[in-house]
């Protein structure tokens, strides 16, 4: 090692003097820089070559610089709006305060003099460096990416003013949507990072002979957010339409579109628009997809331990069909990704059809359904078929001609996945056959049934025990042992981390395993009751019971599980 020490200088000496890194190493990260135009501290930690601790202690001790712990510094007391946000994510430093004439810097690699010198001149104050670790440099500096994104529309008060207060002269010396200065462009994006923020899932813009209203669905249920004036829908339609790339000059037919939302340099969101014309001009819907929400595990979907265990088991056999079941909202998409997120690994061929595509996974072969095109389902899984899939998702089982295809590709060695708009697992096994499959089809390719709902979550902070009698416990479904046990009721109080005592949502599931007992009734054509009745003696928690179990573990309240179980 001795003989090739004297080919480096300065900092990669001093880190393979003390061992620290080989000159292999320190070789291929001075060539990864070079060629990535980063720095070799950056690339030393992101080689895992060395810890970014030690990695910082020796450049402090190389260069006399003094060293500090980033999770030590307290956040409010940064420095702020006196150095360009571009030019700390452009270098790579963090500005930390400032001592008369001096600032003071955080660098991981105090190397990088043509930086310091562009904010010396830019503030007009002598630069003094600090030392911090290059792992902790990078979290704060995205962190504070983040919050600028996030303020981008606090200095909107002016525009939303005029916007709100606007009669019609003033609407026509408002400049045209496309502007990035217009009123109507600032409030629509607003908006639409308002949704974001609050955990919305659907946005909705309508128009009315008087009034214009915007509403947002958090946790499920619609609350109305804007006003804005009435004179201004045609000009926040437009807006929309401009974003999603529609045709602004159509407005007798309904439309569809996406527009995506960059918030930071490594978050983007999609929203899928739809414009349906109404009495009084052209209601727009926006639905938010995320797609980091596919990708979240399968742990924070709130499955009981045993219905996790039933959908692994499923997802894991070599062919066969998963059904999930639910109305619109209640989580089927993201619990379908979740089960192809898991599967998706580069020996697998995995290939899905939607109306539309919702959320974009790399390594899954994605299909727009178009009936209008002559692309529907079955002819999508007709395709699929001739491309030697592993996986396949089908969107919707819509009608028979699907359902059969679908159920001979679970017989020939696929897996295949999909949904129904059925409120039960028993009520799927029933609305197949309905369908006109037939009886044997459904039991010996049916694997699981998945059917949920979305009940919201009780606030942490701010729910308050309820004194409910024994009696009505009964009443509403617990045993008699679930009340020996116990337990707590919880109710919604309401604070200001929460709406109305509730923040957030978490699945309520009845996972079903077609078990032998289940195959029998299907193919001596046994009504729903039938099969609820055998799911029951084999342990399959209905909807309502599995509710009733999040309850018991103080996540949701009676009135919650009642709202979204009613029924079942």
């Amino acid at each position: 090692m001795t003989d090739r020490t004297p080919s480096f200088s300065g900092l990669p000496h001093r880190l393979i003097q003390k061992g620290l890194i080989s000159p292999e190493d320190a070789q291929k990260a001075l060539q990864e820089a070079r060629a990535e135009k980063t720095s070799l501290v950056h690339q030393l930690v992101a080689r895992n070559s060395i810890s970014a601790q030690a990695l910082a202690l020796t450049v402090a001790e190389e260069f006399g610089d003094p060293i500090l712990d980033l999770n030590t510094f307290q956040r409010d007391s940064l420095i702020r709006d006196l150095v360009d946000p571009k030019l700390i994510t452009k270098h790579h430093v963090l500005p930390l305060f400032r001592r008369g004439s001096r600032l003071f810097v955080a660098v991981s690699d105090p190397t990088n003099l043509p930086a310091l010198e562009e904010i010396r001149f830019n503030t007009g104050l002598n630069i003094e460096t600090v030392i911090v670790e290059e792992d902790k440099l990078t979290r704060w500096i995205d962190n504070l990416e983040s919050e600028s994104d996030d303020s981008a529309f606090d200095d909107l008060d002016d525009g939303l003013e005029n916007l709100q207060t606007s009669d019609g002269s003033e609407a026509k010396e408002e400049t045209s949507a496309g502007s990035d200065d217009a009123p109507i462009v600032r409030f629509v994006n607003k908006l639409l990072l308002d949704a974001i923020k609050g955990g919305a899932s659907d946005l909705h813009f309508e128009p009315y002979e008087k009034t214009y209203r915007v509403r947002f669905r958090q946790d499920g249920i619609l609350q109305t957010v804007s006003k804005p004036p009435v004179n201004t829908a045609s000009k926040i339609s437009a807006r929309i339409k401009v974003m999603a790339r529609l045709d602004i000059s159509e407005r007798r037919v309904p439309q569809d579109g996406r527009i995506k939302l960059k918030i930071s340099k490594t978050r983007a969101i999609d929203f899928r628009v739809n414009t349906c014309p109404t009495l009084f001009g052209e209601k727009i819907v926006l639905r938010i997809l995320d797609p980091e929400s596919a990708k979240m595990g399968i742990d924070a979907l709130g499955y009981e331990d045993e219905q996790k265990q039933l959908y692994m088991e499923a997802l894991h056999r070599p062919q066969g069909m998963i059904l999930v079941t639910g109305p619109t909202g209640s989580g089927k998409t993201v619990s379908l990704y979740t089960g192809v997120n898991i599967l998706n690994t580069p020996e697998r061929n995995i290939s899905t059809a939607e109306d539309p595509v919702e959320i974009n996974l790399e390594g899954i072969n994605q299909v727009n359904v178009n009936p209008k095109q002559g692309m529907d389902f079955s002819a999508a899984l007709r395709a699929f078929l001739r491309q030697d899939p592993d996986i396949i998702l089908v969107g919707e089982i819509r009608d028979l001609e699907t359902a059969n295809i679908a159920i001979k590709a679970a017989q020939t060695g696929h897996l295949v996945l999909s949904t129904l708009h059925t409120n039960s697992a028993p009520e799927t096994l029933t609305r197949l056959r309905n369908m006109g499959v037939p009886s044997f089809n459904i039991a010996t390719s049916v694997l699981l049934i998945i059917a949920q709902r979305l009940a919201r979550r009780l606030c942490e902070h701010c729910k308050t025990p309820v004194d409910v009698p024994n009696q009505s416990l009964l009443e509403m479904g617990f045993t008699e042992e679930d009340i020996q046990s116990g337990f707590t009721v919880y109710g919604p109080e309401g604070c200001d981390k929460c709406k109305n005592g509730y923040k957030g949502r978490l699945g309520v599931y009845e996972v079903v395993k077609i078990t032998d007992g289940i195959a029998r009734i299907i193919m001596e054509e046994g009504n729903s009751i039938q099969i609820g009745d055998q799911c029951r003696k084999e342990g399959f928690n209905d909807l309502h019971r599995s509710g009733l179990v999040k309850v018991m573990q103080g996540l949701t309240s009676l009135e919650e599980v009642n709202r979204v179980t009613s029924g079942h």
